[in-house]
């Protein structure tokens, strides 16, 4: 949809609330923070004005899920806690799925804003969108990922995902290209105080993910494994806030 003129958009928007309710797929996004002193940054990034999907946003990069990401070796799995958290709640989530959900946060971190999170090493692999990691010499680790926050899109609109938030620290990054990603979805890179990032231009449940995450650091500013998760979801017209 990306071109269409704002009527074209409303259009297919108007259209997609009288079909049957599409179901949500699987997204990812990531979370990069840094420390400095007592106050906590955040990586952000400006959408391109040309998107129909949330143009000019500021974001966290992430994107849809391939099936596919489940396959690709990686240095280190998943902290069985945060493994534990990613398989519950609505839909059955299988470790695969999960894994594959998890390393697509990952590799849309890379394509969207050029940052390799693993460990330096051998890497080969015939995915093309995982070309990067062995061109650099990164292996893609998970132990690093937290599981802060999980939202759905409310049925009727134009494109549903059932996100996972996750996070990792700037020193998870093996290698930061200076170009940034190969995809250039993200006009530009910011790294902001948590306080400027909730100022930003950003969507709704971004906001509402970045003051659970900061009540999260309050507690516990290490982000140790197996930490609550809130989940977001549309409940006979009304959103409900779960802990998995």
């Amino acid at each position: 949809m990306d071109g269409m003129t704002k009527a074209e958009v409303d259009k297919v928007e108007r259209i997609a609330l009288d079909a049957k309710p599409i179901r949500p797929r699987d997204a990812a996004t990531l979370i990069l923070l840094d420390r400095k002193g007592d106050e906590f940054q955040v990586l952000m990034g400006r959408r391109h004005a040309r998107h129909a999907f949330m143009p000019g946003k500021f974001v966290f990069p992430g994107g849809r899920t391939d099936p596919a990401d489940s396959r690709i070796p990686v240095a280190t799995a998943l902290h069985p806690e945060e493994q534990t958290r990613l398989t519950a709640g609505v839909g059955c989530v299988s470790p695969a799925r999960a894994r594959a959900i998890a390393l697509s946060a990952i590799r849309e971190t890379y394509e969207e804003a050029g940052l390799l999170i693993g460990r330096k090493g051998a890497f080969a692999t015939s995915r093309r969108d995982w070309q990067g990691f062995a061109e650099h010499s990164v292996k893609p680790s998970l132990e690093a990922l937290r599981f802060i926050a999980r939202a759905i899109t409310p049925p009727n609109r134009v494109r549903r995902f059932d996100t996972r938030f996750f996070s990792a620290w700037r020193e998870d990054v093996a290698v930061e290209l200076p170009d940034g990603g190969p995809t250039n979805e993200l006009e530009e890179l910011v790294w902001l105080p948590l306080a400027k990032a909730r100022q930003a231009d950003i969507p709704d449940i971004t906001r509402t993910i970045l003051e659970e995450l900061e009540k999260r650091l309050v507690d516990d500013p290490l982000l140790r494994p197996g930490g609550s998760v809130p989940f977001y979801r549309l409940v006979r017209n009304r959103f409900v806030r779960e802990i998995l």
